[in-house]
C-alpha cells in the first residue's frame, strides 16, 4: 500500500477532505448565522458586510452558501468527488476576491487550499478524466446505480436542516445549535450506516 511517510495514502485522502470539508463548512455557516456565532476555523465572518457597498452582498451570501455545500460534500465521503470539483471554483472566486480587495496574507492561504484541492482532484482523476477524453462509449454503458438511495435521501434532508437553521439562528440561536448539531450527528451515522450496507453487499 502507498504511504506517505507512515500514513496510507489514502488515509492522507481522507484527512484532506474532513479538512477542507470543516474548515469550508463552518466557514460558510459562520458567515451567515446570527451575529456570527457559529464556530469557526477561519474568516472573514464580515464578507457580507465588506461586498455589500460594492454592491455584492448577494454575492457573499452565495460565496457562504456555497461553502457550506462544498463542505458537507467533502466530509460525507459518499460526495467528495464532487464536493471537490465543487470547490475549485469557489476557492477561485475566494482567491480573486481577496485579491482584487488586497487583503494581506489570505491570497496565499487560499493559494494552500487550492493545491489541496487539486491533489484530491488527481486522485479522483480515474473518475473524471472521461471529461477529457473522446472515447466515451464505455462510460455511457455503464449503470447509474447507488447502493442505498435511502441514505442518499437522508443527506440530503439532512442537508437542508441544517441549512434551515441559518434562520431559526435569528429566533433562537440555542434552538439552531442544537438542531445543527442533531442534524450533524444524523449525517455521521446516515454515513456509518450506508458503509455498513456497501460492506454487507460486497460480501455477498
Amino acid at each position: 500500500m502507498k504511504k506517505i511517510l507512515w500514513i496510507p495514502y489514502s488515509t492522507v485522502i481522507l484527512l484532506i477532505r474532513v479538512f477542507l470539508g470543516l474548515i469550508f463548512f463552518g466557514a460558510g455557516m459562520s458567515k451567515l448565522y446570527f451575529e456570527h456565532k457559529f464556530p469557526g476555523i477561519i474568516g472573514p465572518v464580515w464578507l457580507e458586510d465588506e461586498l455589500a457597498p460594492y454592491g455584492l452582498g448577494l454575492y457573499a451570501r452565495f460565496i457562504a452558501i456555497s461553502q457550506i455545500i462544498v463542505g458537507l460534500l467533502l466530509l460525507t465521503q459518499r460526495f467528495a468527488t464532487l464536493g471537490a470539483v465543487l470547490l475549485f471554483p469557489v476557492l477561485l472566486n475566494i482567491l480573486m476576491v481577496t485579491i482584487s480587495l488586497d487583503w494581506k496574507g489570505t491570497p496565499y492561504v487560499n493559494g494552500l487550499f487550492l493545491l489541496l484541492n487539486t491533489w484530491l482532484l488527481l486522485y479522483d482523476w480515474p473518475k473524471l478524466k472521461f471529461i477529457f477524453s473522446d472515447h466515451t462509449e464505455s462510460v455511457k454503458h455503464i449503470p447509474l446505480k447507488r447502493t442505498s438511495r435511502k441514505a442518499d435521501r437522508g443527506w440530503v434532508l439532512l442537508c437542508i436542516v441544517i441549512l434551515l437553521t441559518i434562520p431559526v439562528s435569528y429566533l433562537n440561536l440555542t434552538l439552531a445549535w442544537v438542531i445543527c448539531a442533531g442534524a450533524i450527528l444524523g449525517l455521521i451515522a446516515n454515513q456509518i450506516i450506508a458503509r455498513k450496507q456497501k460492506s454487507s453487499l460486497k460480501k455477498h
